[in-house]
């Protein structure tokens, strides 16, 4: 992620491959997900955002937990950074050795 101050609905949809109305939904059921709106109500999200979308995500889509065991979690943060940052560097890894399987 580059070091922009706010990113569209669009990007942050991109970054996670999601659809943007899956954040639009997240955003009614998480009261933490703020992001700003213009008066068109165009929305602005911060890096902050980002990172709490990428927990969200990772707990609903790689756990499989419900959204009220992804609050619980928000709530409690067990250990959530690390294993988030584990499956980060573990996809990292497998893009690559896909990559270099695929030059072979």
């Amino acid at each position: 992620m580059n070091e922009k101050l706010y990113y569209s609905i669009g990007e942050v949809a991109q970054m996670l491959d999601v659809n943007p109305s899956l954040l639009r939904f997240w955003e009614t059921e998480f009261s933490e997900i703020k992001p700003h709106k213009n008066k068109k109500g165009t929305r602005s999200y911060t890096a902050e955002d980002i990172e709490l979308l990428k927990r969200i995500y990772h707990l609903t889509r790689n756990c499989g937990f419900t959204l009220d065991g992804v609050r619980e979690q928000l709530r409690t943060n067990h250990k959530l950074d690390e294993q988030m940052q584990l499956v980060q560097t573990l996809t990292e890894t497998r893009r690559f050795l896909t990559s270099l399987k695929d030059m072979l």
